[in-house]
């Protein structure tokens, strides 16, 4: 089973869904004239000062928008997943996360516009969109953006309980048991319960919660993480070598580990990364349409930095421990990388336990954002009768997960993540040009309400 697995993943992850990724990330880069980097600062300033749009129709905030995708998204992929691309792609694999992160910021963007402008209202008076909804309705009237909008949310459906829940669990489970002894039974146990307590209210609980937890989270990973980079910085410039280096060069990985090529490094970097910040997966879309907003761009620079935060920031702070401290070449892998780096890096006894708790705040948070996104491609594909048994089962797997071993569980859940991108990345290619001019229609309104002409406005 593995070795079939593993099959269909290097097809799956092949050259053309890594290409189709990278081209859909570039095309609007390109098209949106490098907007992820123009309006990063701006972009972050509606997302953590300003926070809400006054008389926006939705459900949560920008922020608690925002703090909802995070959840999704800054989860095992940033401790595991990181460790286990510089494990299987050297350290090069870094760099093609970065690239992943930088281009997919436009991806992003792109699938939030188009998330928020094709949402609808359902019975209950909550806002529902995402991939599923503009691919429908936004390819037209013919079957493809039916067959397309199908296709991801049955896949998104089913990762729901792979990356954001079969994983994260065991993750959580091993982590613990690990580290304090914690039976993994009672680990799943009390990990299902949280969940159960804030996913039985819906997107407001979730929202509500995530805005709190979710940025305490992260201030404490990268405090640490920052710690350990700043007792090892003369070794910083050595890491960016072996990083571009290992991009570029495709030098053997020394002390046994897996030997890698440039091709290696792209596949599992760029794998891994979409595994991490979900551009290209059309996730963050589905928390974008929850958004109080009257105004798709608006809400779109906001989802962009989720991306930002999650691959250029948390993903760069763990391969950097990973690097600096030489744990990649130790033979390790997974979260055990990971530890074994601020083990060496903070040379304290409890050092191993900051990322155990780490994982596990990141793991928790994202099963809380997936448990939304599953649950709305199911009520696309069912009608709102399955969300309530959707919640149950989604819980039970929390708990079964933690004692079940899962080998092939993180195979499954990069094939999904590829089969999701696949309808999601045709549908955004396709629907450029509406991105274009919504975007190009937001700014000449913004700047004409300032009495100012821009580049925007007069090209």
């Amino acid at each position: 089973m593995f070795e079939f697995l593993a099959a269909v993943h290097g097809w799956v992850w092949g050259i053309p869904l890594i290409v189709l990724l990278l081209l859909t990330g570039l095309n609007y880069t390109f098209l949106l004239r490098g907007l992820q980097f123009r309006k990063l600062g701006h972009a972050l300033w509606l997302a953590l000062v300003e926070r809400h749009e006054p008389g926006g129709e939705g459900d949560i905030s920008h922020f608690q928008a925002l703090m909802t995708a995070l959840a999704a998204t800054v989860g095992t992929g940033n401790i595991v997943g990181v460790a286990t691309a510089i494990g299987a792609g050297g350290p090069g694999a870094l760099f093609w996360m970065w690239v992943t992160g930088l281009v997919g910021m436009a991806t992003k963007y792109a699938e939030a516009v188009l998330g928020v402008r094709f949402r609808e209202t359902d019975s209950r008076g909550e806002k529902a969109g995402g991939p599923m909804y503009y691919l429908e309705h936004g390819l037209g009237s013919g079957r493809l953006g039916r067959v397309l909008a199908v296709a991801f949310a049955l896949f998104a459906a089913i990762a729901a309980f792979g990356i954001g829940n079969g994983v994260q669990s065991q993750a959580v489970a091993d982590a613990l048991n690990e580290t304090f002894g914690a039976p993994q039974w009672l680990v799943g146990l009390i990990t299902a319960i949280a969940v159960a307590l804030v996913i039985v209210g819906g997107i407001r609980s979730i929202g509500r919660v995530t805005s709190i937890f979710v940025p305490l989270m992260i201030v404490l990973y990268l405090g640490a993480a920052g710690i350990l980079l700043a007792s090892n910085a003369d070794r910083i410039p050595e890491a960016f070598r072996l990083i571009f280096d290992g991009a570029f060069g495709g030098e053997a990985v020394a002390g046994g580990v897996i030997g890698y090529t440039v091709w290696q490094a792209m596949r599992f970097g760029v794998a891994r990364g979409v595994f991490s910040n979900e551009s290209g997966l059309g996730t963050g879309a589905i928390a974008a349409a929850a958004a109080r907003t009257n105004e798709p761009v608006r809400q779109a620079l906001v989802s962009m930095t989720q991306t930002f935060i999650d691959t250029i920031v948390v993903c760069t702070f763990t391969g950097l421990a990973i690097i600096t401290t030489g744990a990649w070449s130790s033979g390790a892998d997974g979260a055990n990388m990971t530890q074994l780096a601020f083990t060496r890096g903070l040379a304290v006894g409890w050092a191993d336990a900051i990322v155990a708790l780490g994982l596990t705040t990141f793991a928790f948070s994202t099963m809380l954002g997936w448990s939304y996104y599953g649950e709305r491609c199911l009520t696309y594909l069912g009608g709102e009768r399955v969300i309530h048994p959707y919640r149950l089962t989604f819980v039970a797997v929390v708990a079964l997960a933690a004692i079940v071993e899962l080998d092939v569980v993180w195979l499954v859940s990069d094939i999904l993540n590829g089969l999701m991108a696949a309808p999601n990345l045709v549908g955004l290619l396709l629907l450029s040009g509406l991105v274009w001019r919504e975007t190009r229609s937001y700014f000449g309104l913004a700047t004409r309400r300032d009495g100012v002409t821009s580049s925007e406005e007069r090209d």
